[in-house]
C-alpha cells in the first residue's frame, strides 16, 4: 500500500501534528491528494515554543488552518511520578484529549506521524497509540525517515532536514518527578547552546546538574565556549557537564 491509497479509502481525518519531519510530510501529502485532514498541535509543558511554532510555519505555507490544542500534562500524576511507563500515560492523556476534539469536530480517524523506522517493540508509547486506535500511514506504507527525508526535500519542505526532537520530559531521568520549572530550565538552556551555534542538542538534569549531549563535531566548541556555557546556564544549573559518549 501507498499514500495515496491510504488516503483513497481515507480521505478524511484528523492528524497529531507536531512539527517535525514526519507529520509535517504526512500533511503536505494529504493536501497534495485533496484530502480533509485536519491537523491538531497538543500544546503541553513538554513541547518546546519552537515546535509550535515550526508547526504554525508550516501550516500557514500550506494554507492548513491549526488548531491548537492546550493539555496540563502535569495534571496527571502518573505521568509526573516518571515512571517507566510515563510515555504510555502521557500518549494515553495527549491521544484521548486529541480523539476526543477530533470527534467533536467530525473527524473519524486519528493518524500520526510514526514512520517505518520507528521500533514498535518495547515503546509503551506505541502501545498507548495502537490501544487508541490511531493509524500511521507512513509506517503502514513501508515510509522510512530517509524516504521521508528525500521526499520533503524534493517537495521543497524546509522540515526535510529538521533533527528528530523528543519531548522534553525524557531530559529527566527516569525515577524522578517531573516540576514545571524542570522542563523550563531544560528548554531554556538549550535555547541558549542553540543561539551560540550548537545544535542536535540535548540538555539533561541529573542531581541538579546540566550534562551536554552533542555530536562530536560540537566538542571543540563546547570547549572553547566553556566559560560563557557555565555563566549562561548558571541560574538554571549548579554545574555544567559534557557527555563524551557523542550523539549519532
Amino acid at each position: 500500500m501507498n499514500l495515496q491509497t491510504f488516503f483513497l479509502f481515507h480521505p478524511k481525518a484528523a492528524l497529531a501534528f507536531s512539527g517535525g519531519v514526519d507529520s509535517a510530510y504526512l500533511l503536505y501529502a494529504a493536501k497534495q491528494m485533496h484530502c480533509d485532514l485536519r491537523a491538531y498541535f497538543v500544546q503541553s509543558q513538554f513541547q518546546p515554543e519552537f515546535e509550535l511554532q515550526d508547526a504554525q510555519r508550516f501550516t500557514e505555507q500550506l494554507g492548513i488552518p491549526l488548531t491548537v490544542l492546550p493539555c496540563d500534562i502535569l495534571q496527571h500524576p502518573l505521568v509526573v511520578e516518571n515512571g517507566p511507563l510515563r510515555c504510555y500515560h502521557c500518549k494515553t492523556a495527549l491521544f484521548t484529549a486529541l480523539w476526543e476534539r477530533a470527534r467533536m469536530d467530525g473527524y473519524p480517524l486519528l493518524l500520526d506521524g510514526t514512520n517505518a523506522s520507528d521500533r514498535t517493540d518495547d515503546r509503551p508509547g506505541m502501545r498507548a497509540l495502537e490501544e487508541l486506535e490511531v493509524r500511521s500511514p507512513l509506517r503502514e506504507c513501508g515510509l522510512t525517515k530517509a524516504d521521508i527525508r528525500s521526499l520533503s526535500r524534493e517537495a521543497g519542505l524546509f522540515t526535510w532536514d529538521k533533527p528528530a526532537y523528543a519531548c522534553l520530559a525524557t531530559r529527566i531521568p527516569t525515577g524522578t518527578s517531573i516540576t514545571a520549572e524542570q522542563l523550563e530550565h531544560v528548554e531554556r538552556s538549550e535555547q541558549i547552546l542553540s543561539s551560540l551555534g550548537f545544535s542536535d542538542l540535548r540538555v539533561r538534569t541529573e542531581n541538579g546538574s546540566a550534562c551536554l549531549e552533542l555530536p562530536h563535531p560540537q566538542f571543540i566548541r563546547a570547549v572553547q565556549l566553556h566559560q560563557e556555557i557555565r555563566t549562561a546556564l548558571s541560574p538554571y544549573f549548579k554545574r555544567v557537564l559534557l557527555n563524551l559518549a557523542p550523539r549519532d
